[in-house]
């Protein structure tokens, strides 16, 4: 599987991302389950978590952190 490119992403309340790809696929990516990972630690503060923005298949924020291409397309639940 090749995963699409990520075209916008919008942040929802409660720490989860709203992911548009290629596809025209939309899918929310709940964040919180990578808090327990001390390089996303920092993006429980609302303000940084703001910065996300797409990076080809993926996304990043701008102190740099990013997010397996294949854990956001296929952890992440198809909005309605």
């Amino acid at each position: 599987m090749i995963t699409p490119k990520i075209t916008k992403v919008e942040v929802l309340d409660n720490y989860e991302l709203l992911l548009y790809f290629e596809t025209g696929e939309k899918k929310v990516y709940d964040m919180k389950k990578n808090f327990k990972y001390e390089c996303f630690k920092k993006l429980k503060n609302m303000e940084l978590f703001r910065t996300v923005r797409p990076a080809g298949i993926t996304i990043e924020w701008e102190t740099g952190e990013d997010i397996n291409p294949d854990d956001l397309y296929l952890n992440s639940r198809l909005e309605k």
